[in-house]
């Protein structure tokens, strides 16, 4: 895993967002890079600012991200970014890639092999936006912190 630039955190006061970010050069090993950037940001969500991360949610934005990742790895040419934030009780999800092209989910049919990622990851999310850029797309996706209550907390066994 050979990244463009350096993972960048920024903390402000709790009341503030809580970000994450990496350049990545569009590898197949940046998936995996990127998954990992998403848990340990959570990780801290938890254990930095006191938030609840269910596992349900950790599980989530990793696919999320891990989904988002390998598209930008197999239709655009060079890097990618993914840029993570906390901010009103949600996580967002921010990839950016080179390609102009805007994907377009496909219509269910369980009889088709692959190229489900991104109905998985509109299935999962509460917010989904693709927007062009000067130069390539953004996709954005939210994910809800507050999803399960009674649910326990990633890596913390039930007491």
């Amino acid at each position: 895993m050979d990244e463009v630039a350096r993972n960048e955190e920024r903390r402000t006061d709790r009341a503030g967002p809580v970000t994450a970010s990496a350049a990545y050069e569009g590898s197949p090993a940046d998936i995996a890079a990127a998954r990992e950037l998403a848990r340990a940001f959570l990780a801290r969500v938890q254990d930095d600012h006191g938030l609840p991360v269910s596992e349900r949610v950790m599980g989530v934005v990793q696919l999320v991200v891990s989904e988002l990742v390998t598209n930008a790895c197999k239709h655009a040419p060079g890097p990618c970014l993914v840029e993570l934030e906390l901010s009103g009780g949600g996580v967002g999800i921010a990839v950016w890639d080179t390609a102009p092209v805007l994907p377009i989910a496909k219509a269910a049919d369980p009889g088709r092999v692959g190229q489900h990622g991104l109905e998985i990851v509109m299935a999962v999310c509460q917010g989904f936006e693709v927007r062009r850029e000067p130069v390539g797309k953004r996709i954005t996706a939210s994910v809800t912190l507050a999803d399960d209550p009674g649910g326990d907390v990633a890596g913390r066994a039930p007491v």
